[in-house]
């Protein structure tokens, strides 16, 4: 009997063993289960939280992004690279230095002007070259003539006779009184103003260009050449105008006028005593102008029957430009596009260059023709001489 009960008390024993680890294990299963809840719930609050924080940070890039496109533009530098420097003093020798300040290569380099043209701005610009100082990545003080190359590229002389971009030479004739846009581009505008004669006899007019008109901004810059009865080489024939007012070019010191505007530097400088101009707009274009007349030879030669009382001065210029777009329009700036392809007529003596339609203005002022690029507001100022 004894032995009866304790085989049941060690049966009970053993069961409330069985049914703790039972309890146990049950436990242990809920803990991990709801440990494993928790951390899918974790999970799921981690994934809610990186959604959250990637719309957030979505957010904050977009607001960057409309807040940088907000910032408005710098303005464009009124210094080229190229003439980004300070004079320094001059060497016993005469020959002028530069130190120079553009942000490139060059940058600290000090610039000697050759023993050939030892300044800048020589006196006598017909019989001597200028030193130029060049501080953009060429880095480079070299020897140059100050003037109009009636052969080189960007070209306008005669009558007239153009040499194109694309190193073609061809003549426009244009016509006595009409005005063309010479150039036309996003930034700028130039336009001619032709004066001319019709002999007797003849189908076509000779003519020349008397004035241009540069415009750009908001600004425009005038040169023209003076009506002459009788030509004198020591008289002054060259008039310029600044926004419609007369200025004048000082004869000494650095013998140039400056002004600079919110976007760029304008320079007129003489380049001899007299009807000889360097024309500079920084970031655009630089001229290189001569006022001269038709001589009594070449009247005679070219048989154009000009009157007595009237010299027939006009402008022989070379333009350079800086950073043409490849669209760039006008008679000589069409030559400038990467596709042009010249159509004039190769090996004859006048290849003739058609299109007056297409650049005619109605004035010297007028950015509006058929493929003009550059459009602002006309304006009205008079310096055309009457033909």
């Amino acid at each position: 009997m004894a032995g009866r009960k304790w085989s049941i008390l060690v049966a009970l024993v053993i069961l409330l063993i069985s049914m703790e680890a039972v309890i146990a294990q049950g436990q242990g299963n809920g803990n991990g289960n709801g440990n494993n809840g928790n951390g899918n719930g974790n999970n799921n609050g981690n994934n809610g939280n990186s959604k959250g924080n990637d719309k957030e940070e979505g957010k904050k890039e977009k607001e960057k992004k409309e807040k940088k496109e907000k910032v408005p533009k710098k303005k464009k530098s009124t210094k080229e690279e190229s003439s980004n420097y300070q004079q320094l003093p001059t060497l016993p020798t005469g020959q002028e230095r530069a130190f120079c300040k553009a942000n490139n290569a060059c940058n600290f380099a000090t610039l000697v002007c050759p023993a050939e043209c030892q300044t800048r701005k020589p006196k006598k610009n017909k019989k001597a070259k200028g030193c130029f100082i060049d501080c953009s990545s060429k880095c480079e003080a070299t020897c140059k003539f100050r003037r109009a190359n009636c052969d080189g590229y960007g070209s306008l002389c005669y009558d007239p006779r153009f040499v194109g971009g694309d190193g073609v030479m061809f003549y426009f004739h244009g016509a006595k009184g009409g005005n063309f846009a010479i150039v036309s581009d996003d930034e700028f505008q130039i336009n001619a103003h032709f004066i001319g004669t019709r002999p007797q006899g003849r189908t076509r007019d000779y003519t020349w260009v008397q004035a241009l008109s540069v415009m750009f901004d908001t600004h425009t810059l005038v040169i023209a050449a003076n009506r002459v009865t009788q030509w004198n080489d020591n008289v002054d024939s060259l008039t310029v105008k600044w926004d419609g007012e007369s200025v004048t070019i000082p004869t000494d010191g650095d013998a140039e006028w400056k002004i600079t505007t919110d976007e760029r530097e304008v320079v007129v400088e003489r380049t001899d005593d007299t009807n000889s101009v360097r024309v500079t707009v920084s970031g655009l274009l630089e001229m290189d102008i001569r006022v001269r007349p038709i001589g009594e030879k070449e009247n005679k030669a070219h048989n154009y029957q000009l009157p007595s009382d009237d010299a027939f001065a006009h402008l022989e210029t070379q333009f350079k430009f800086k950073k043409p777009t490849d669209s760039i329009e006008g008679v000589l700036g069409q030559t400038y596009r990467p596709s042009y392809v010249s159509p004039v007529k190769r090996g004859v003596a006048m290849p003739m260059m058609g299109g007056e339609d297409k650049y005619q203005t109605s004035s010297l002022f007028s950015t509006s023709c058929k493929l003009c690029r550059f459009q602002r507001p006309s304006t009205s100022q008079g310096l055309i001489a009457q033909y």
